[in-house]
């Protein structure tokens, strides 16, 4: 780590101020960073783990760009054919709705997905919308007292295992946490009495989940396997 310079938000990459993409990806390079080098710093994270940063925000500050661009094209056409397509789309916007979805006036930006080596394949299919390398969508739930709850609420900052109870008999014992990951138990800790988590988590009896420190998932299986989270742990820190 010693003499090394990292950017982040605007000293890294500059954008134009549509969409709110200028202080989100800002917001997401920090959050990005910020459990990377303190696992480096703690001697967890192997000396890949800091590199893995601008590999994995480099796509993302490219997409910001490529899209504020189009807008502030669309909005300050640069050249007599962009101005005539631009008055032809808002002149159609009202009547038709294909021209409606061309108004760019700033679309706003949306997490980053990251195609990252940090992420175990899957070994299995998996629909719903959560996506490996993504943010973890959320979900209502309820604490087992009743309280009503969000899945993310319950998320603390750190590497996390989410497993969904399996509802058979000799295979429903609580599974063992190991090296002090928090480990949450749908059907326990935590349930889903609406179905949303079972819907956007393609969650099946026994599925498991590894969760990185910024929310990302890193990994998933259809059951758990104490093996295969420890390895795709170390994948997570570049070990």
């Amino acid at each position: 780590m010693h003499g090394r310079v990292i950017f982040i938000g605007d000293a890294a990459h500059q954008v134009s101020p549509f969409g709110a993409r200028g202080a989100n990806s800002g917001i997401q390079d920090a959050e990005n960073l910020a459990w990377k080098l303190a696992a480096v710093l703690k001697g967890e994270g192997g000396s890949a783990l800091i590199e893995s940063y601008d590999l994995e925000r480099i796509h993302d500050a490219d997409e910001n760009i490529g899209h504020s661009t189009r807008s502030t094209d669309f909005m300050s056409p640069h050249t007599s054919a962009e101005r005539r397509l631009r008055d032809a789309v808002l002149a159609l916007a009202p009547h038709a709705e294909f021209a409606r979805r061309m108004v760019n006036s700033g679309r706003l930006s949306l997490p980053a997905a990251y195609d990252t080596p940090l992420s175990t394949p899957d070994t299995a299919p998996f629909a719903g919308t959560a996506r490996l390398g993504a943010p973890l969508p959320d979900a209502p739930l309820r604490r087992p007292g009743g309280t009503p709850t969000h899945l993310l609420e319950n998320l603390r900052g750190e590497f996390a295992v989410i497993h969904v109870k399996n509802g058979a008999v000799s295979e429903g014992r609580r599974p063992e946490a190991f090296d002090a990951i928090a480990l949450t138990v749908i059907g326990d800790d935590l349930i889903d009495d609406e179905g949303k988590f079972t819907q956007r988590f393609d969650a099946t009896p026994g599925a498991t989940y590894l969760v990185r420190p910024d929310q990302h998932l890193c990994a998933r299986w259809r059951n758990f396997d104490a093996a295969a989270l420890k390895c795709a742990r170390q994948r997570a820190l570049a070990r």
